[in-house]
C-alpha cells in the first residue's frame, strides 16, 4: 500500500524501484481524525509525512492554548522532520483539520538513502528544500501583514530641557 503512495509522490519520482522498496519498508499509511495531533512542537522529529487525503493545519503554539496557523495542508504535502536539516525537534504542532490519511515515512531510512546516493540525495534535498523555503516566504508574508495591519498609537513627544552650563 505505502509503495503505490510513495511512486505518486512529486518528492520521489527520481527514486529506482529498490529505492522505493527501502523506503516502502519503513513507511505506513495512517488515518486520522478530525482534531487528531500528529506531532507537537518539540517533540522527537523522527518521521516526514505525506497528505494523502484530507487536511493538516501547522500551527505555531502560544501562550494559553492560543497557535498561530502558519499553513493549511491538503493532498500531496509534505511535512514534518525535514531530513536535510537533522533537526531534533519539530517546530511546530500538526493538526488534522478534517478526517485524513497520511503516508509516514522513517527519516531515518530517507536520510540514509540520500547519504548513499549522493545525486539522489541532492535532487531530494533540493526539491524538499524548495518546498520549504516556499512555505518560509508564505509564513513571512503572513506575518508582515499582521504587523503592517496593527493599530498604532501616535507616540507624543516629551518636551526635553537641556541645562545651558
Amino acid at each position: 500500500m505505502a509503495l503505490e503512495r510513495l511512486e505518486g509522490q512529486e518528492v520521489f519520482q527520481f527514486l529506482r524501484p529498490e529505492q522505493i522498496m527501502a523506503i516502502s519498508d519503513v513507511a505506513e499509511v495512517i488515518e486520522c481524525r478530525a482534531g487528531d495531533t500528529i506531532y507537537e512542537k518539540d517533540t522527537r522529529a523522527d518521521h516526514f509525512y505525506v497528505v494523502l487525503d484530507g487536511q493538516v493545519s501547522l500551527r505555531l503554539p502560544g501562550r494559553s492554548g492560543v497557535s498561530l496557523q502558519v499553513e493549511e495542508l491538503t493532498k500531496g504535502a509534505m511535512f514534518g522532520s525535514c531530513v536535510c536539516f537533522q533537526l531534533v525537534g519539530y517546530s511546530l504542532n500538526a493538526q488534522c483539520t478534517s478526517d485524513s490519511r497520511l503516508l509516514k515515512i522513517e527519516s531515518a531510512t530517507l536520510k540514509e538513502l540520500m547519504d548513499s546516493d549522493l545525486v539522489l540525495g541532492y535532487t531530494i534535498q533540493t526539491q524538499i528544500s524548495r518546498i520549504y523555503f516556499r512555505r518560509y516566504i508564505d509564513t513571512m508574508k503572513k506575518l508582515q501583514s499582521i504587523v503592517l495591519n496593527l493599530p498604532l498609537e501616535p507616540v507624543q513627544a516629551e518636551a526635553v530641557s537641556i541645562p545651558l552650563a
